[in-house]
């Protein structure tokens, strides 16, 4: 993947005095295919600069750009369908829709971007089976153990094999043993497939194994 560069961004919420500014002129780059780590204290904007890579918010000023592409000079319609093909997002709670199998669950973002049910659930499948979920496909979320939802919800952010993978907290809700199962999956798909992976995390063991690490203070970002 091309390079994605967020260039001198600033996020600040209300007016006058009540102004808080959460980002502040901040600049980085990831390039294709690496991963990186995003710590900081609460509060520190992390989850904020995630969501504004992602384009699911959008910055007070500056620019983000995937390749010579600008993200955020394309309109809503234009933007959605962007998101839907190049950006998968996993939380730290994994937002699996309650009534849906896992199989439906997984095809949904596909199913959302114009692709054939047929060949969704194809890939949906092949996927599942992929990270040892071969046996749950018709099972709800409410009958999914903890890292069963959080790899179900891995499996449904690559599906449309995007460009770069935002995690937030992937293993904030999972014991240590499973926690490092998923990130390790996290990892794998990274390397195989070539993914943009970043994680914003407070576990500075699991930052150890990805490529390269920042730090976020005040508002901006400093190379661990």
């Amino acid at each position: 993947m091309d390079r994605i560069r967020i260039d001198r961004i600033t996020k600040s919420y209300g007016k006058g005095e009540a102004r808080i500014e959460v980002l502040k002129d901040l600049t980085l780059n990831i390039d294709g295919g690496e991963s990186l780590a995003v710590l900081g204290a609460s509060g520190a904007g992390k989850s904020t600069l995630l969501n504004i890579i992602g384009a699911l918010d959008k910055p007070t000023s500056g620019k983000v750009s995937y390749g010579d592409q600008l993200i955020f000079d394309m309109d809503e319609r234009r933007l959605a369908a962007f998101r839907n093909k190049m950006v998968g997002f996993v939380f730290q709670s994994h937002h699996l829709l309650p009534e849906f199998s896992a199989v439906e669950n997984v095809m949904l973002p596909a199913l959302i971007g114009g692709v054939d049910f047929s060949a969704a659930r194809v890939s949906a499948v092949r996927l599942l089976e992929r990270v040892g979920l071969g046996g749950r496909l018709e099972h709800k979320p409410g009958e999914l153990s903890g890292g069963e939802q959080q790899r179900c919800a891995i499996v449904r952010a690559i599906i449309r094999t995007p460009k770069v993978i935002l995690a937030d907290e992937p293993t904030g809700n999972l014991d240590s043993r499973t926690g490092e199962e998923v990130f390790n999956l996290l990892l794998e798909l990274n390397r195989e497939e070539g993914t943009s992976l970043v994680v914003v995390t407070h576990n500075e063991e699991l930052a150890a194994k990805l490529s390269r690490r920042i730090r976020m203070t005040d508002g901006n970002v400093a190379e661990v």
